[in-house]
């Protein structure tokens, strides 16, 4: 089969398509014929090189996958030859006690996919049962590449670590992102007030539609003074930070008294400096969030088939031109999300 990996990370990457042995399903393990791979920044750090925690540069990479059940190992029971399934983030344990309170994606022995396991730029990938989730009718095996990352993540990080109340108002910075695109529609589905902020004037059109009249476009005026402007001064209740570093201090002074603020897409060791009084005369929070459970994928498909979210694929781009979506995603060019097709 073929699988890419990353021959030489740097700015320009030396991508490698390799053919390799096909794996075979073990003791409670499926082959999944990989149908769709989503593309995210933390992808293109790694080809980069800007990202090296956790990460064994001869694994195949890739870790938002979906695909079709194409043989099982023994002991399967839940999915057949044939189902049509999403992948969960990690390969997880499923016994120690963070797997058993629902926090498998930070099993204290799992590994990511991508990362020290196999991912799924490759035409075939063999993961746990367990690390399976079967698709409902309704909902396409390309737009499932993406639920467990960008979806879930947006879902844990508003419903969980922000825990968005009715009527808040909620900002998301990058909004035309993958992230950030799905985290204005989960704001909208959790019932608050949405604002999406973004330096790309050729995604104002579509992120209109979620966000109707409340689209900031960044440019010479910081977006912070809109967002007060928006709010008469109050700010938001909840902050989505999905940039990083580079409008860190813009999405603080954009946060209300008591605000609370996530910070959830730079993962390239930028770094920031900034007056803690913003912080203390708030008496707002921080927190960081990642990853997402097999409770948060199957809250996303039911978003979805419930018409409350909608999966956001801006390219396809073959296996073999994975440079191609490498330089899509570095340099912006994409709205929502780009995906590899095998």
């Amino acid at each position: 089969m073929k699988a890419l990996f990353v021959k030489t990370p740097g700015d320009d990457p030396e991508l490698d398509l390799r053919d390799v042995e096909t794996p075979v399903p073990g003791h409670g393990e499926a082959l999944v014929k990989v149908s769709s791979a989503g593309v995210c920044s933390h992808d293109v750090a790694i080809m980069r090189g800007l990202l090296r925690r956790g990460v064994d540069l001869d694994v195949i990479l890739g870790h938002e996958i979906s695909g079709i059940v194409d043989a099982v190992g023994s002991d399967v029971e839940g999915i057949a030859v044939g189902d049509a399934v999403v992948s969960t983030l990690t390969v997880f344990c499923g016994e120690c006690d963070r797997c058993l309170s629902g926090h498998e994606y930070r099993c204290r022995t799992g590994h990511g996919l991508g990362h020290g396991v196999n991912g799924g730029f490759a035409e075939y990938m063999v993961l746990p049962e367990r690390c399976l989730i079967p698709l409902p009718e309704g909902v396409s095996v390309e737009q499932a590449s993406i639920v467990a990352c960008p979806m879930g993540v947006a879902l844990q990080a508003l419903k969980d670590v922000a825990r968005v109340r009715p009527g808040e108002t909620v900002l998301v910075t990058g909004a035309g992102g993958g992230l950030g695109i799905h985290a204005l529609q989960i704001a909208a589905a959790l019932g608050a007030q949405v604002m999406g902020a973004t330096y790309s004037e050729d995604k104002l059109t579509l992120l209109e539609r979620f966000a109707p009249g409340q689209v900031i476009l960044g440019g010479e005026l910081d977006f912070s003074e809109l967002v007060l402007a928006f709010t008469e001064d109050q700010g938001a209740d909840v902050v989505i930070d999905t940039v990083g570093s580079a409008v860190f201090y813009s999405a603080l002074r954009s946060l209300g008294q008591f605000g609370r603020m996530v910070l959830l897409g730079e993962v390239e060791g930028g770094r920031v400096s900034f007056n803690l009084t913003e912080v203390i005369f708030r008496d707002a929070a921080i927190r960081g969030s990642s990853g997402a459970s097999k409770a948060h994928i199957t809250q996303v498909l039911d978003l979805i088939l419930d018409g409350k979210l909608e999966p956001v694929i801006s390219h396809r781009v073959p296996l073999s031109d994975a440079k191609d979506a490498y330089h899509l995603v570095r340099d912006r060019e994409s709205i929502g999300r780009v995906v590899l097709v095998p």
